[in-house]
């Protein structure tokens, strides 16, 4: 990977070197708060406030990676009624894990054991699902590498970097089931679905 000159202060560069693995960058998530507010806030603020929703962490988790000799990638899993999910794919020893925060348990770290991109958007199919029990995963997009938006400072701006989700949206997709795959779906059984609202917040 071509080497870039960081725009983190040096305490944050430490910070983010510190997080030395996928794991370590997970675990840092797992620790902060999830927010429910509606903002696109870069990495930089995540460090400052010590909280972030699934874009903002999935961006965060792409700037650490980055820091520590990873491309900065976002993938995007679409839904049908049900919101997006991001996550941060990375890849080691030929295979893909992932990186994401969530107000779902299910739906977060995913170690790196997944042949394809496909076969990892699969694995969260059985835990991506609405408050009405349904499986809602349908497609996953292209992978984004975020140094398409060093010119826009994507990892120390101030303001909302809402212009990586208007382009995230915009990728081609993959479908992930059939017609008849997504007919013959049923839905959560209750155990399921406690355990995936495991830590679940709601607005107020």
């Amino acid at each position: 990977m071509k080497k870039i000159e960081s725009e983190f202060t040096a305490s944050e560069r430490r910070f983010l070197r510190s997080l030395s693995t996928p794991a370590k960058i997970q675990n840092f998530l797992d620790k902060i708060p999830y927010h429910l507010a509606d903002t696109a806030w870069s990495p930089r603020v995540v460090i400052r406030e010590k909280s972030a929703h699934c874009l903002e962490g999935a961006i965060f988790a792409a700037a650490a990676l980055r820091e520590n000799g990873h491309p900065p990638l976002l993938l995007d899993l679409e839904a049908v009624r049900d919101t997006d999910h991001v996550i941060a794919p990375y890849r080691q020893g030929g295979a893909w894990g992932a990186i994401a925060t969530s107000n779902y348990s299910g739906v977060r770290f995913r170690s790196p054991i997944y042949r394809s991109l496909r076969e990892l958007a699969l694995s969260y199919f059985e835990s991506y699902f609405n408050l009405r029990g349904e499986r809602t995963l349908r497609t996953f997009s292209q992978p984004m590498n975020l140094a398409r938006y060093d010119k826009l400072h994507w990892t120390t701006s101030e303001k909302p970097v809402w212009f990586i989700v208007e382009d995230l949206f915009e990728l081609k997709h993959t479908k992930l089931l059939t017609k008849a795959m997504e007919k013959n779906l049923v839905r959560l059984d209750e155990r399921s679905f406690k355990a995936g609202l495991f830590g679940h917040r709601k607005k107020r």
